[in-house]
């Protein structure tokens, strides 16, 4: 008798991706929380949804939030201001799905590039972006802020859309 063969879920087929609304925060504050160190607060979200910025979230096939990213457009630039997926799901394919569509986003806006800052020490994530075509362009100095009251480095990456 042979064995079944082995089947495979396509995580990108399982998930939903939305605008953020103020009633997805508390899933999004669970998953900021769990992912940074220095995350970015409640008051941070809702600026972010106020201004208009392009504000997404992405659910599973059981509607639970997953991860999200958040896009501000600056002329035919588009700025990655952050994304993040549950720790928990990490080195499961949900980072590229949700870049995938993010870079999707913006070409379909027309844009002409995509920049982004990332911390020097989150390895995963500058591995990712390189993956997708982002360069180094820049660094900025003691940007973001560090255990023991001190501040870290972020570099500036960007790719062409």
């Amino acid at each position: 008798m042979s064995a079944l063969p082995e089947f495979v879920l396509d995580p990108a087929s399982m998930l939903r991706f939305s605008r953020m609304h103020d009633s997805d925060l508390d899933e999004v504050m669970t998953i900021e929380l769990a992912a940074f160190p220095f995350p970015w607060t409640r008051p941070v979200f809702e600026s972010t949804l106020t201004a208009g910025y392009d504000c997404w979230v992405a659910r599973n096939d059981m509607n639970v939030l997953i991860g999200y990213f958040v896009l501000m457009q600056v002329v035919d630039e588009v700025h990655l201001l952050t994304i993040a997926v549950h720790p928990e799901l990490h080195g499961r394919g949900y980072g590229r799905i949700l870049m995938n569509y993010l870079i999707s986003l913006a070409r379909g806006m027309q844009m002409q590039s995509m920049l982004l800052e990332v911390r020097p020490s989150n390895l995963r994530a500058v591995e990712l972006y390189r993956c997708y075509g982002f360069e180094q362009i820049g660094r900025r100095k003691n940007y973001y802020a560090a255990p023991d009251n001190t501040r870290e480095d972020a570099l500036v990456m960007r790719m062409p859309l």
